[in-house]
């Protein structure tokens, strides 16, 4: 658990800009600071000394060097007010700066995990389950906000204002200045060790809050299911239970962040009272000018704030760093595999063709093991080759790096720069058929009314809305409509090349049999056609089949 990862400064570009304007307004405040100690202890000392030269019986019309006459005493509170507005305006400023700050670099580390999750196949996030990701990309980045309005600012003054105020101690007393010097690393290791106790509480929490929402989706999920078995009561204590152990994984995590913040207020004030001590003493004595040492004594607290508020935001703010830590995983492309090495190291090729698709010498490896023989398959332009094997022996596996999502670990992977895909899943979304089809794409009614024509969608509105994850169709509509939207996206940008994965599971004969008739019409059209599936009638109506399984690959 890093203070500040260096990777949220390459991801999110508003993150360089908070912290590159939070230190020009830190540097600001940090100057505002040291002129307010300065005038408001001129302002002391311009009072004080005039009554302590009356009661000792002295010449009041003498004024010592370094103290400035009474009647100067309006322009030094005036000054002094000026430097406090000064730095309250900078210290809002810094706040709104972090706040708006916390809401853009959220949006981008979303949008950045997002588009990673997009890119890659979903096989790489096959093993992580969605609540998880829901909860990461939710409320553990949400949790950013703690870390951006309490934490930031004041690591970027810790980093700007100490060393000003440090050095000015050192030029007023030099003596004072040493011995900061010397008590200052005490705050940073208490800090340190504290800080390793925090990250083992914390990750105990953040595991039992993936757990509770994995828990929880599951028993959404089966709700119908443990209805019929009465199992509901059952799985609603045992939510229950994962709730009460939360709360006391939370109720451990505050604990441990209020001893932390004890111990840095208890160590920050120790040191300031050694320095003070020194200070009064000196006073007392007269061997110290009273301006100067107002000064110091005023300036002294100011440079054990920083580290000691940096010290207590850290710690309430780690669930988001534990969550933004994942969230870097995600976009870095991390998965439990690689994360215990067992990923392979890819050394694969992609070879650009005009229309060829397909795997040379290309083994099949998930999580990490090789679960088929190399593989060797091709469909050239013309033709409709039908990969066909037993569940589980790789068939998406090779889709997928036929698509470009995923890399091959040794081989040649053979493919065009546009192909077109129909996934397992229809994959809909919520939004009118017609924005369906185009996805993003240029909308073109003419060309997406043919395309359900040809899979037997004549009275498919185009307009129709449908609902969340595209309700409102039936499975095989659904799958249709998926069929589709590559044979739109096929026209719309002359893909030169077609690749289907069970395009009909859920079809009937009739339905099967349209799906059939666009595959070879693309074929004919001069297109490279591969397609995945179970069914006698697609692997008939193939010019090849290649069977995969797990000990050989045989044509």
């Amino acid at each position: 658990m890093k203070p500040l990862d260096p990777r949220m400064l390459r991801t999110a570009s508003s993150a360089r800009s908070v912290f590159g304007w939070g230190a020009l307004i830190g540097l600001v405040r940090t100057l505002a600071i040291v002129a307010w100690s300065w005038f408001l202890a001129q302002s002391i000392a311009a009072v004080a000394y005039p009554v302590l030269r009356f009661t000792q019986g002295a010449d009041l019309s003498l004024t010592p060097k370094g103290i400035s006459p009474v009647d100067q005493l309006p322009l030094l509170l005036g000054c002094a007010l000026a430097a406090l507005l000064l730095r309250a305006g900078s210290s809002w400023a810094m706040d709104a700066l972090a706040a708006r700050g916390s809401v853009r670099v959220k949006s981008e580390l979303r949008a950045a995990a997002l588009d990673a999750i997009d890119a890659r196949s979903p096989q790489a996030t096959a093993g992580v389950p969605d609540s998880r990701l829901a909860t990461t990309l939710g409320r553990g980045l949400d949790a950013l906000d703690g870390y951006f309005a309490g934490y930031v600012p004041q690591l970027i003054l810790t980093a700007v204002a100490t060393p000003v105020l440090v050095a000015c101690v050192l030029l007023a007393d030099p003596l004072s200045g040493i011995i900061v010097v010397i008590v200052f690393p005490v705050i940073p290791v208490f800090m340190i060790l504290i800080g390793l106790a925090t990250k083992a509480v914390q990750d105990r929490q953040w595991g039992r809050l993936q757990h509770l929402s994995a828990s929880f989706l599951d028993v959404v999920t089966g709700l119908a299911t443990l209805k019929i078995f009465r199992r509901e009561e059952r799985q609603a204590a045992r939510i229950a239970r994962e709730t009460d152990e939360y709360s006391e994984s939370t109720m451990k995590v505050l604990r441990v962040t209020f001893l932390s913040g004890f111990v840095l207020d208890l160590a920050g004030t120790f040191s300031i009272a050694l320095v003070a001590v020194t200070v009064g003493t000196r006073l007392v004595v007269g061997d110290f000018p009273l301006a100067m040492g107002l000064f110091v004594l005023l300036l002294l607290p100011e440079v054990f704030i920083p580290i000691r508020q940096v010290g207590a935001a850290f710690h309430a703010s780690t669930e988001g760093l534990t969550a933004v830590g994942e969230v870097f995983d995600l976009i870095d492309g991390k998965t439990e595999d690689t994360e215990q090495g067992t990923a392979p190291h890819t050394t694969g090729e992609v070879v650009a063709t005009d229309g060829l698709v397909g795997l040379l010498d290309v083994p099949l490896v998930r999580g990490g093991r090789q679960i088929a023989a190399p593989l060797k398959l091709s469909a050239n332009p013309g033709e409709v080759v039908a990969l066909a094997g037993p569940s589980g022996v790789g068939k998406s596996t090779a889709v997928a790096m036929l698509m470009g999502t995923l890399a091959p670990a040794a081989g040649t992977v053979y493919r065009p720069e546009v192909l077109s895909w129909v996934g397992q899943r229809p994959g809909l979304i919520q939004g009118s058929v017609g924005d369906n089809l185009a996805l993003g794409g240029t909308p073109d009614a003419q060309l997406a009314r043919r395309a359900l024509n040809t899979v037997g969608l004549d009275d498919l509105d185009l307009a129709y809305e449908l609902g969340a994850l595209g309700s409102g169709l039936s499975g095989g509509q659904s799958q249709r409509v998926s069929v589709a939207r590559a044979l739109f996206r096929t026209w719309q940008l002359n893909a030169p090349a077609v690749l289907l994965d069970e395009p009909t599971s859920a079809l009937d004969t009739d339905s099967e049999r349209l799906v059939i008739r666009a595959m070879r019409d693309e074929a004919a059209a001069g297109r490279a056609v591969l397609v995945v599936s179970h069914r006698p009638a697609v692997l008939a109506a193939a010019d090849r089949i290649e069977r995969i399984d797990a000990a050989e690959v045989r044509a």
